[in-house]
């Protein structure tokens, strides 16, 4: 069972309670660096920022509801030549340790000196709408934390975060946990694992009980999943049959902006960027006589489905694809609908364990014995 502390919350500020903590690291060095998203002195958006001086803290706001990257890709970059050679404790929301799981599973990060700081996730805004909240807001992680608690459901949270049956860490060194909790008194620390719990020790912070945190969570996931089959279904009433699928992804201009803010895509050359699919003018003018037309540009549904095919068992759901697609494709639906139903036929949640075998990578005699011949 993980050790469980408090940390107090002053004047009500629960993102002034997480920089304190966060300066309170490195002030005990603790850590040796800290990457968190940083507010810009405009408050519209947040960047990750890898952060040395404690004073620098003062703009941290890791409760921001927006995910403009995920910190899986960001580690992946730091640590995918070579490990880090300092303690670096990142703040991360669960989908993107999720990913960042994933990644280190593939080969393409390292948590070599990297310790993990989850953060319970009540959901994100997209970035557009993010920048109009910082605006109407001083303090917007506060006033969305706070509206959450108090029941007031913002219709604006993205659709990824609206069914995520995920809002807390499943893998964490230390799990800030903001379900459950009284965030008018403190912050609860879940210690996880023996980093963990060499970190909150080092913060001399005292033991704190956490009874209502269980069936908070159980509430919250329930209302979500309840959501999720709705998508599910429309979505599934919407895509049924090559026709219908073709019509969905037939706005697709090829941009492959999915395929670059996806994290499980991690290929340095992507075959669709590369001459396999380099044609002479003959060729369209070849394809167009013989169809009588031809839409341009080409092969966007294999590009969907071949990307669908490398990475179902890995998706963990963080929507980072439709937000970044300039003709509002309805990627991330499918993307979900197809891993949720792929993802159980190898009793596999990505991003569950660190020890748990990427299903297509593991070879097991008695999997799938119903398929192909008796």
């Amino acid at each position: 069972m993980a050790k469980t502390v408090g940390f107090s919350v002053k004047d009500g500020s629960v993102t002034g309670a997480m920089r304190r903590l966060l300066k309170e690291l490195l002030e005990k060095k603790l850590v040796d660096a800290v990457l968190v998203p940083l507010e810009l002195p405009s408050r519209e958006m947040v960047v990750q920022t890898l952060v040395m001086q404690a004073d620098v803290l003062d703009a941290a706001n890791p409760l921001a509801p927006v995910l403009p990257v995920t910190t899986a890709n960001i580690i992946s970059k730091i640590t995918r030549l070579a490990s880090s050679q300092k303690k670096v404790a990142v703040v991360a929301r669960s989908c993107e340790l999720r990913a960042l799981i994933e990644l280190l599973k593939l080969k393409q990060a390292s948590l070599d000196n990297i310790m993990l700081i989850g953060v319970d996730c009540f959901g994100t805004f997209s970035v557009p709408d993010y920048k109009q909240f910082g605006q109407e807001n001083q303090a917007p992680g506060d006033v969305f934390v706070k509206a959450v608690k108090a029941g007031k459901a913002d219709a604006r949270l993205r659709e990824a975060c609206q069914i995520c049956e995920y809002p807390y860490p499943l893998v964490s060194d230390i799990t800030v946990a903001l379900i459950g909790s009284d965030l008018d008194k403190q912050l609860l620390l879940l210690a996880n694992t023996p980093a963990g719990e060499l970190v909150v020790d080092g913060l001399g912070l005292p033991a704190a009980a956490g009874d209502g945190r269980q069936a908070a969570v159980d509430k919250l996931v329930a209302e979500r999943v309840k959501r999720r089959d709705e998508v599910f279904g429309q979505t599934l009433a919407e895509t049924r049959g090559l026709e219908k699928l073709t019509s969905v992804f037939a706005p697709c201009i090829g941009c492959h902006n999915c395929r670059d803010m996806c994290p499980i895509c991690y290929c340095r050359e992507c075959v669709f960027d590369s001459q396999t699919f380099a044609f002479e003018a003959d060729k369209y003018l070849d394809w167009a006589s013989r169809k009588g037309a031809l839409r341009v540009p080409t092969d966007t549904l294999l590009f969907h489905v071949t990307r669908l095919n490398h990475m179902a068992t890995s998706c963990v759901g963080c929507g980072l694809c439709q937000q970044a697609c300039p003709a509002d494709v309805p990627v991330f639906r499918i993307f979900r609908l197809v891993g949720s139903k792929v993802q159980p036929l190898f009793d596999y949640v990505p991003g569950r364990s660190v020890d748990e075998p990427l299903p297509l990578t593991t070879f097991k005699e008695a999997e799938f014995e119903k398929v192909g011949f008796e």
